[in-house]
């Protein structure tokens, strides 16, 4: 308890308390504009951190992480275009009340719901992710590999579109990391045809701005005279009833565990936590046939869970240094860049890091809270924000922040290809979460395999013969071939 309460101490003093707050304000504002996403945002800032301390490094990008989660549920309430893909399950609930003259009380719900939502998951943070980092101290090589796997398999499993498609889309992503020196090969290149440049292998920053930024305004780009239909605007009923908060208790905390652990597993993310609360929502709901048309109990329930993700996903990025998400992904990306290595040791070796991440999430869902209920008017109007002014600055931004990582025009090449390669992914119904988090992952594989190889004399078997690699693997299996079962069970019964 004492290292938590230094670092709320310390994410408390002037400066990380105020790069909470502008992370949080920037992070909603982002999530509130259409077409900027939160790894668009996280990505982008992440190279204005290189010259910050660690910890203030993380506490603004944490900041934005609960805010553009958070305020993605401003456009899919008034517009019904969520502002991230976590508020896609709102959009169902909070138009509907909006456009029925109720507007500040579909975002007192939404806003309400997400910060109980986020409270619930930090408190699953604080009281799991050490000892789950003290159990995976007790991984060997074989026990992290399979594990890896398997966050792979479960990525793909849940990605959106086919089975296929994300396996494929996480292979891609292992296989663009592989360019670079071989670290078991004596120093060796392996994969660069030559290219100089490509010795240090492809950089995370370049990559990571151009899969999420680049090609997300290509997308813009493309669909740049899509007009916006606006929904009258009132705050009035933005602050909940007591009468709200009792009818709406029990939904809350069931949604925010639901969130919190679906959070959890590696790779799912906020988009899948909503999905599975609002469904379980309207099946224990006494008023299930409100559903779709404007229901409270569905605001909440995709709030709720979607902001409880991401206490859920930072615990194995801490724990394990498994993104739990995609903008986890990122932030496993901000530690590397600041010579933090993430992993079960991140407790052992850096203690003040990890509590004023953590820290930082509790501060920003208090903000985000704050700033949502006295300024949501105002942000509100932001939506309007014509693309053709917005789209130049954040092109700008990209060039630069993968420029600063090694003042190399290479990296700003690299990053308008895979901008490009993000787009065609997209537009191919291909997810992007499995690439990014292939690409993350697919170094840790290779270094824990060769390891476990290397104290085995080559022998493989360890996979299958010590228990956790076995259970690891057997889950792996398992989610590999359940869609095909279904798909199998299905047509069955449909040829019945």
């Amino acid at each position: 308890m004492a290292p938590l309460l230094e670092g709320i101490t310390h994410i408390l003093t002037p400066i990380p308390f105020l790069l909470v707050g502008l992370g949080t304000f920037l992070g909603i504002i982002g999530g509130a504009i259409p077409g900027i996403t939160g790894a668009m945002m996280i990505a982008l800032t992440l190279p204005l951190t290189f010259n910050m301390i660690p910890g203030n490094a993380l506490a603004l990008l944490i900041g934005m992480y609960v805010g553009a989660i958070s305020g993605g549920l401003i456009t899919a309430t008034l517009m019904r275009m969520p502002g991230t893909p976590a508020a896609v399950m709102t959009t169902f609930d909070g138009y509907p009340m909006a456009r029925g003259g109720q507007p500040g009380r579909a975002l007192g719900f939404g806003i309400a719901a997400s910060f109980i939502g986020g409270i619930i998951s930090w408190i699953f943070l604080v009281l799991v992710s050490e000892p789950l980092s003290d159990l995976a101290t007790r991984f060997g090589p074989f026990e992290y590999f399979t594990l890896v796997v398997m966050a792979m398999v479960l990525i793909a499993s849940v990605s959106q579109g086919s089975m296929v498609k994300g396996l494929l889309s996480g292979a891609l992503g292992m296989l663009v990391a592989m360019p670079g020196v071989d670290p078991a090969a004596g120093g060796f290149p392996r994969l660069t045809w030559d290219v100089l440049y490509l010795n240090g292998g492809l950089g995370l920053l370049p990559v990571l701005i151009g899969v999420f930024a680049v090609s997300q305004l290509i997308a813009d780009i493309v669909d740049i005279d899509r007009t916006i239909e606006r929904t009258k605007f009132s705050t009035k009923g933005i602050l909940m009833s007591f009468k709200d908060w009792k009818n709406q208790a029990w939904n809350m905390l069931r949604s925010s565990v639901i969130g919190t652990w679906i959070g959890i597993l590696p790779g799912i993310g906020a988009n899948i936590g909503s999905i599975v609360a609002y469904t379980t929502a309207k099946n224990m709901s006494k008023t299930p046939e409100k559903f779709g048309t404007g229901s409270e109990e569905g605001i909440v329930a995709s709030e709720a869970a979607n902001n409880a993700t991401i206490g859920g996903a930072l615990i194995p990025l801490i724990a394990m240094g498994i993104p739990g998400s995609v903008i986890d992904a990122i932030l496993i990306g901000a530690l590397m860049i600041h010579a933090i290595q993430p992993g079960p040791t991140l407790f052992l070796n850096n203690p003040e890091i990890v509590y004023a991440m953590i820290s930082a999430c509790l501060l920003a869902n208090i903000m985000m809270y704050g700033i949502m209920t006295s300024s949501v008017g105002k942000i509100a109007q932001l939506m309007f924000t014509p693309r053709a002014y917005v789209l130049p600055p954040i092109l700008v931004f990209c060039v630069i922040g993968s420029f600063a990582l090694n003042n190399l025009f290479f990296d700003v090449w690299v990053m308008l290809g895979f901008g490009v390669f993000g787009y065609f992914l997209e537009r191919s119904k291909v997810p992007l979460g499995p690439f990014v988090i292939g690409f993350v992952l697919a170094p840790i594989a290779e270094s824990k395999l060769r390891s476990g190889l290397m104290m085995t004399d080559g022998d493989f078997s360890p996979v299958v013969t010590r228990p956790l690699p076995l259970i690891f693997v057997i889950i792996s299996v398992v989610l590999l071939f359940w869609p095909f079962y279904q798909d199998w069970r299905n047509r069955k019964r449909e040829g019945k």
